[in-house]
């Protein structure tokens, strides 16, 4: 099936253009667009997308205001960030926001769809340009060293959670069933009081820096 994908950008021509390019993969269905905090969150209630594509900033409003809005909904769609923005505290900002990815819209169409594939399968997408200076900046405020009460195990599955691996294959690298791994990495996510890939793979990126 189809990933199912709500376009939320300010500009009309920008969620335009992005109808016609992403019209071109058949791995993508666009259920819908918006341009206002309102009008996506009605339109993701009502349509059910597997991916919102965000842009972070709304003419006057942000796109945080609909992360907030789009984490109370049963089931929550899965959130990427398509924006403009590189400044370090937005990100920083959208990372705690428990968005599962973040690019940049300099991205290329393919790579773009691969972003959508990605976090609809589950896993976090940041985009690389931006990667290495943000993530050392993510801490978990209730420990000065977060990962100290994960087992050896767990700590290497996050590890390659980090790295962008999904739980087959970190199954395979550590040669361990698709149930167990997601049963490690369940711990994992309760050890650090998280609830998002991206939020526990940034937080072991900043704790290993």
């Amino acid at each position: 099936m189809s990933i199912r994908v709500l376009i939320v950008d300010d500009h009309e021509m920008v969620r335009a253009g992005l109808r016609t390019l992403l019209g071109r993969f058949p791995s993508i269905t666009i259920v819908g667009d918006a341009g206002s905090v309102e009008s996506a969150l009605k339109e993701a209630t009502n349509l059910k997308p597997d991916v919102v594509l965000l842009d972070i900033r709304l003419g006057s409003q942000s796109g945080f205001e609909v992360c907030a809005g789009l984490a109370k909904l049963d089931p929550a769609p899965r959130v990427l960030v398509l924006t403009s923005f590189a400044d370090d505290d937005v990100i920083f900002q959208a990372i705690r926001a428990g968005v599962d990815g973040y690019v940049l819209k300099d991205i290329d169409s393919a790579a773009l769809v691969k972003s959508i594939e990605t976090v609809a399968a589950g896993q976090s997408m940041l985009d690389p340009k931006i990667t290495a200076r943000v993530l050392g900046r993510v801490r978990n405020p209730s420990s000065a060293e977060p990962l100290n009460s994960l087992s050896p195990q767990e700590r290497r599955v996050l590890a390659l959670v980090a790295q962008g691996k999904t739980n087959k294959e970190i199954g395979i690298a550590l040669g361990l069933s698709d149930k167990t791994v997601k049963n490690y990495f369940a711990n994992v996510l309760d050890k650090l009081n998280v609830g998002r890939r991206s939020q526990a793979a940034a937080i072991f990126a900043g704790s290993t820096r």
